[in-house]
């Protein structure tokens, strides 16, 4: 049985601007204080996991550490089916240093030069961490496939160039409070709230 959250603040341990955004809304309903690890000045972890699960982890018991505060955090990225699940947890990091993902979607798209098959799915891993240690890990994932050109300057990283399944827009033409309601991270989040903020 899941660990209900019951605490009256929390961490979001993220540095990006556009995951926390779409996190905190979603955590709005439950009258939670909630802090982004870069308002604390928080550092930022190396992500030297292999999976999802273990960067999200990893990244949640980081800001346990560092602020002595529960924590949520994400590991998300997109997945390619052509090109075997890349850039996946490296999707941050197809964007270089400088976060520059117009040079990071160009690189899904060169990667793809020779390939009709363009699936896709974005993948998000929610990690709630506690001080005393415990953890509760849920998965999210939205299925779709690529566009070129990008589309949109809606939501963040790949969005403009990922059109969900059974949509005529991509996610960076798709509101903000639209997005919401399919997203990876929202599909992770209805998981998360069952488990640990609905009541029973």
């Amino acid at each position: 049985m899941a660990r209900k959250f019951r605490e009256p603040r929390l961490i979001v341990a993220s540095h990006n601007a556009g995951k926390v955004e779409e996190i905190v809304d979603l955590l709005a309903p439950f009258g939670i204080d909630v802090v982004s690890a870069a308002e604390l000045d928080l550092p930022e972890p190396e992500e030297t996991g292999t999976t999802f699960e273990a960067n999200a982890e990893l990244k949640a018991r980081a800001a346990v550490a560092g602020s002595g505060l529960p924590a949520l955090a994400d590991d998300s990225g997109l997945a390619v089916v052509a090109l075997n699940g890349d850039p996946g947890i490296y999707s941050a990091r197809w964007a270089g240093p400088s976060r520059d993902f117009d040079l990071a979607m160009q690189k899904v798209e060169d990667a793809l030069a020779g390939t009709d098959d363009r699936r896709a799915y974005f993948v998000s891993c929610l990690c709630l961490a506690w001080p005393d240690g415990h953890c509760e890990t849920l998965i999210g994932e939205v299925h779709g496939t690529l566009v070129w050109p990008p589309r949109g300057t809606l939501g963040f990283g790949y969005d403009p160039m990922f059109l969900p399944n059974g949509e005529t827009r991509t996610f960076g033409e798709i509101p903000l409070a639209e997005k919401q309601g399919i997203s990876h991270r929202a599909v992770a989040f209805r998981q998360l709230v069952d488990a640990c903020f609905a009541d029973g």
